[in-house]
């Protein structure tokens, strides 16, 4: 569990197993992108067996972030049961998945390698 720098601007969070803690961890990574917007993040969901309506707020949030910047937010190793959850929700679009955290973070310098096209 925690979140740790995978580079200058990769942020990794590996989330714990349950809840409250997934809830408290959501909660300090939203504090450190709000001081710390120059960075891309990668969310492991491997340990987590479900989300709550709190954890999905906090994510929401956090992608809210992260767009304002231009950044990235990935979630990845997300079980079938919890990508059902967002699914459900109407999340599964607004959210970007990937496999495992090499898939993510590949996605992540495809990203940085596709230059952006903006319309004068």
């Amino acid at each position: 569990m925690g979140i740790q720098n995978f580079s200058e601007d990769v942020l990794f969070v590996d989330l714990p197993f349950r809840e409250p803690q997934i809830g408290d961890e959501l909660k300090n990574l939203n504090e450190i992108v709000g001081t710390r917007s120059e960075c891309d993040v990668v969310i492991d969901f491997s340990k987590v067996e479900i989300v709550t309506s709190s954890d999905i707020s906090n994510l929401l949030t956090l992608r809210a972030l992260l767009r304002e910047h231009k950044r990235q937010l990935i979630l990845c190793s997300v079980s079938t049961l919890t990508k059902g959850i967002f699914t459900v929700a109407g999340l599964d679009a607004v959210f970007e998945f990937a496999d495992d955290k090499h898939a993510a973070l590949a996605a992540i310098q495809h990203a940085k390698d596709t230059p952006t096209h903006t319309s004068s």
